[in-house]
């Protein structure tokens, strides 16, 4: 306990630091954040939850005051897991334990927290970064690029998505229910919140070297790579929506004109090879509007993203009647053009035809005819993953009838 009243009822913050292999370090950072409590007058509690550390920072940990929460599952996100899960506090305060951080910034956290601010992020590059406090690709490239993928993905104002220094409620960390164990688990809390419209803000928070006498857990491509990854995973509309349409406009509209004749720009001149690379581009922009669809209807089914208008929409009008309708009416016509240009080539005797003219049927009509069948496909398959929302709203709707 880091000050005042010793019930769990009296506790008002969570310092919660994972630890592994942190002896030359976490001590210091462990009397550091009890200084902030006791200065800022609050009640607080010191966890460090390790991640199976065999250098005695556990018996440091416990003797510096914290209570130890040993967490099996490796990883950084798992850690603070274990260590959130055992936290008494109102408001959870989390900070790496390598003494990069200055745990004398909780009162700036908590006064967000107390203002109504749901997460609380600090931000490196606003609060300072001291010479060798970190890489050059972390700084001007990783952690830049990242953030504004994700500002840009899920439109948050966030300056630092990977701040190791952060502070939320329990009650919106309950709401969040993280599950990632890595290094990414600090973009699924910010990606979390901003799908859930909670409010978040920031405060300024100073970087320094570490006081680590071992290697940093820390891999740059591997941690880079699964950040980059699981904001890709958790933006469907990124990841499939929006680079299909551009596909699928691109192949629709360039095909439209090619199927009229050759084009010609300056000495280039676009022909039915063109119009085959256009009508794939149809086809797999296509494909990834249905992954985009299908993807949301998934997450949202599985609760890894909040409810939907747009999707909700989405299957007011569109049912799996309309779906087969639309294929059938597609797969159809493209039948009709490929029976059309072989009774053209019955007319010719099966002889050998001008690959310029034919083509310019054939590929729209194999176009057609495949956009038809995965349209019915696709729309049974939505009608499968709808079917819980569609139960959803039929129960809302009778527990609305039953009050009324």
């Amino acid at each position: 306990m880091a000050a005042g009243s010793s019930t769990a009822e009296a506790i008002e913050v969570s310092v919660v630091m994972p630890c592994l292999n942190e002896i030359a370090t976490i001590a210091t950072c462990l009397r550091t954040a009890s200084q902030s409590l006791s200065a800022a007058g609050v009640c607080g509690e010191l966890i460090v939850a390790d991640n199976g550390s065999t250098d005695g920072s556990r018996a440091a940990a416990a003797a510096s005051g914290a209570r130890v929460i040993c967490v099996e599952q490796r990883g950084y996100g798992a850690a603070l897991q274990g260590g959130i899960a055992a936290a008494q506090g109102r408001f959870i305060v989390m900070g790496d334990a390598d003494d990069s951080y200055d745990f004398g910034a909780i009162p700036a956290f908590l006064e967000e927290l107390r203002n109504g601010a749901d997460l609380v992020m600090g931000n490196r590059f606003r609060g300072g970064i001291a010479p060798g406090a970190m890489p050059f690709s972390h700084r001007y490239v990783g952690n830049p690029v990242l953030s504004r993928i994700g500002r840009l993905f899920f439109k948050t104002r966030v300056g630092d998505f990977h701040c190791g220094l952060r502070a939320f409620t329990k009650a919106a960390y309950l709401r969040m229910g993280l599950v990632t164990s890595g290094m990414e688990f600090a973009s699924e809390m910010v990606v979390k919140a901003s799908l859930l419209g909670m409010r978040i803000s920031e405060v300024p928070v100073a970087l320094r070297p570490d006081g680590r006498s071992r290697a940093p857990h820390l891999r740059t491509w591997r941690d880079g790579w699964r950040h980059l990854r699981f904001l890709l995973l958790y933006s469907p509309r990124w990841l499939f929506l929006i680079p299909g349409f551009v596909l699928f406009i691109i192949g629709l509209l360039g095909g439209a004109v090619l199927i009229a004749g050759p084009l010609h720009i300056g000495s280039v001149v676009l022909d039915i090879n063109a119009l085959l690379v256009l009508g794939c581009s149809c086809i797999l922009g296509f494909q990834l509007i249905l992954f985009a669809v299908l993807t949301k209807t998934f997450v949202v089914r599985e609760g890894l993203h909040p409810p939907s208008l747009r999707l909700n929409r989405l299957y007011r009008y569109f049912n799996l009647e309309v779906g087969l309708l639309a294929g059938s009416a597609a797969t159809l016509a493209g039948i009709a053009l490929i029976a059309g240009t072989v009774a053209f080539w019955g007319r010719a005797s099966f002889a050998t035809l001008d690959p310029r003219v034919t083509m310019r049927i054939m590929i729209p009509a194999v176009v057609l005819t495949v956009l038809g069948v995965q349209t019915i496909f696709a729309s049974f398959l939505l009608s499968i993953l709808g079917l819980q929302q569609v139960s959803h709203r039929s129960g809302a709707a009778s527990d609305a009838a039953r009050h009324v």
